[in-house]
């Protein structure tokens, strides 16, 4: 590692101790609770062919505001400025009311996390990779946070937890992704449309939180299955014309989602495994459209991860591993990546310095196009 990267280092360590404790204040069922998180992050990236770039940035700073003035309901909205960006000074996350008072049961409407994929209903401040794997990262299938309906339910002894979702939903066009995003935060080419979805997940050993790293050492399990289905309602197809995309491929309109998820996660004696394949299939509106992702206006897009954690001082030192891949009908070759890395816990995640090594082969389906990318990351959770 050299001096750039260990100076990049030290000024993470320094920001992350400076941040506030939040606060919560209560009166009876009534309470307020001020709180955030704090990412900064060092990232290298060193392609095979081209010069090597570095950047330190806030990956995400994210403030909250959470309440409730009526006993069995509340709400929440939270917002990032790590990503402000001319005049995108903000951006929109959690913006939703939530009803709890039947029993086992509770009602959200709003801005939320749409019930896909484990790894990203698992919070950023509880990986253990710097950066989400295929699986988990909206720019290649998996929903984001959706405005619209969801009931949550679990079963007496929490060991069974379900979801259903009808949201609002957005996708932003682009060849080389399949790139969700939210009504919340809407941009002039988003395509528009209905989706529905539904999770299931059971915990054979009583609940497992979505957090990864085993702190605790006890025998813990989960298995999941989950599904949902986007449909775009031809109202904001601006790069087709008759049916002809006007993008040069580049950004074609896109006809309709479905995806389908399978996973599964394990804790016992400092050990943390997650794994995870989703499958998803994709049409764009013209179905001549051969670019990025796309073969002849369609792809079948798959992605699978396996990671790993072993605490080798117990709730202080963690060492990760990873490997994922996706693979596209567009594609010429996989794209796998292969992750190394620890984790250094001042106070488990509220308090964190990672460093992941990622080492990408064939990236976007390109033959032999490999980069490998190192990043650091200091988080306070507060």
């Amino acid at each position: 590692m050299h001096k750039k990267t260990l100076a990049s280092a030290v000024i993470l360590g320094l920001a992350s101790t400076s941040a506030v404790a939040g606060v919560t204040y209560k009166d009876g069922d009534k309470y307020m609770k001020l709180g955030g998180r704090i990412q900064l992050q060092y990232n290298q990236a060193s392609p095979d062919a081209g010069p090597t770039t570095d950047k330190v940035f806030f990956r995400r700073f994210r403030p909250y505001i959470e309440g409730s003035t009526n006993k069995d309901w509340k709400g929440k909205f939270q917002w990032d400025m790590g990503k402000a960006v001319d005049d995108n000074e903000i951006s929109i996350k959690d913006a939703y009311m939530q009803y709890s008072g039947a029993r086992n049961m509770k009602v959200t409407i709003g801005n939320y996390s749409f019930p896909f994929s484990r790894e990203f209903q698992t919070s950023s401040k509880y990986q253990q990779l710097v950066e989400r794997t295929f699986v988990g990262d909206s720019n290649y299938g998996t929903p984001d946070r959706q405005t619209g309906i969801y009931v949550q339910g679990n079963s007496e002894d929490k060991r069974i937890n379900w979801t259903l979702a009808l949201a609002d939903g957005r996708v932003d066009p682009d060849a080389n992704k399949l790139d969700f995003e939210t009504a919340a935060n809407d941009a002039t080419d988003y395509n528009q449309g209905m989706m529905v979805g539904a999770r299931v997940d059971f915990h054979p050993f009583g609940k497992l939180k979505m957090s990864q790293g085993d702190f605790k050492g006890d025998t813990k399990a989960t298995i999941s299955l989950a599904a949902f289905n986007w449909n775009n309602d031809n109202d904001n197809n601006t790069r087709t014309t008759a049916g002809v995309d006007t993008s040069g491929g580049k950004k074609p309109d896109i006809d309709s989602v479905t995806g389908v998820e399978i996973s599964g996660a394990y804790r016992a004696n400092g050990i943390s495994i997650d794994a995870q394949y989703n499958v998803l299939s994709a049409d764009t509106v013209d179905s001549t459209v051969t670019r990025g992702i796309y073969k002849n206006g369609q792809t079948d897009l798959s992605n699978f991860a396996l990671e790993g954690g072993y605490m080798v001082l117990p709730s202080k030192l963690e060492l990760v591993a990873g490997y994922s891949s996706q693979d596209a009908d567009g594609y010429v070759e996989s794209w796998n990546r292969t992750e190394v890395g620890a984790n250094w816990f001042v106070a488990k995640h509220d308090i964190k310095y990672q460093l992941t090594y990622r080492m990408n082969e064939s990236e976007k389906g390109v033959k032999n196009s490999d980069e490998d990318e190192l990043f650091v990351q200091a988080q306070y959770v507060f």
